[in-house]
């Protein structure tokens, strides 16, 4: 990706913009990229920073991890400075819980936007919420030294930041519980052949991955990928019946589009 001057540059996130091409850059690689708070604020602040002229988002990090996770200094008393501790947190009423994990999810959740498309540049460690915001996007390609892992559960947590739907749907429910439960590492061939990566590359190849697989996105119509990221995205709640009905209307939008009738 050409180097821009960043649109976002906080708490260990960097967003640059390239044309319909941004970039989200993990940018704590002596912690590697371990993740608070304030990363995921700047996480849902990236997301609406994006200019509608965007079409694909790259997600990566530098060093040799991609994240290792939740810092740990968020189950000491003190937490972060300026931050409630999580101690605190479950402290207070169910309300007060709730709406604090769900703003800490807002930075998972924007990558599956209908509007972009999202690909996970992967490399070494993602561990536990490192895992789940590579499961936040769309696509992911990994190095081959990638080492996945979900550790909530051996920390007495459950998985929290929205990666719990794509890694079922991704893997199905028994691969997925035997993971989680486990916090074993899955290694780049098995995520490749669970379908949790795209493709699996040589650490050293992996920004020219992402490059090839954004142009190809790029290269069809910005519409018709929108109508099959939203036909697909749907597809397991709907029966066959209302699929096949989805499928109608939005070839139908498509055909009309084409046609210079479309709205």
């Amino acid at each position: 990706m050409a180097a821009q001057d960043p649109v976002l540059d906080q708490d260990g996130v960097r967003l640059a913009v390239d044309d319909a091409i941004a970039t989200v850059t993990l940018t704590n690689p002596a912690k590697r990229n371990a993740q608070s708070p304030a990363l995921w604020r700047a996480l849902t602040e990236a997301g609406r920073r994006l200019p509608g002229s965007v079409r694909v988002v790259v997600l990566r990090a530098e060093g040799k991890s991609f994240s290792a996770g939740l810092d740990r200094q968020a189950f000491t008393p003190e937490g972060f400075d300026g931050e409630p501790s999580f101690l605190d947190l479950a402290r207070g009423s169910d309300t007060e819980l709730d709406a604090a994990i769900a703003e800490y999810q807002e930075g998972f959740t924007w990558w599956r936007r209908g509007d972009i498309l999202s690909i996970a540049a992967v490399q070494g460690h993602a561990i536990g919420a490192g895992f789940q915001l590579a499961l936040a996007c769309d696509l992911r390609v990994v190095a081959d030294d990638v080492r996945f892992a979900m550790r909530e559960t051996s920390l007495g947590l459950v998985p929290d930041l929205t990666g719990t739907h794509p890694l079922v749907g991704l893997v199905g429910y028994a691969r997925a519980l035997e993971i989680c439960v486990t916090g074993r590492f899955v290694l780049a061939e098995e995520a490749v052949s669970s379908g949790l990566a795209s493709l699996a590359v040589p650490g050293d190849q992996l920004d020219d991955a992402v490059r090839d697989l954004a142009s190809a996105v790029l290269a069809a119509p910005r519409d018709a990928v929108i109508e099959t990221k939203t036909l697909l995205q749907g597809a397991l709640s709907r029966d066959f019946e209302a699929q096949r009905r989805a499928e109608r209307a939005a070839q139908a939008r498509r055909l009309r589009d084409l046609a210079g009738l479309g709205e």
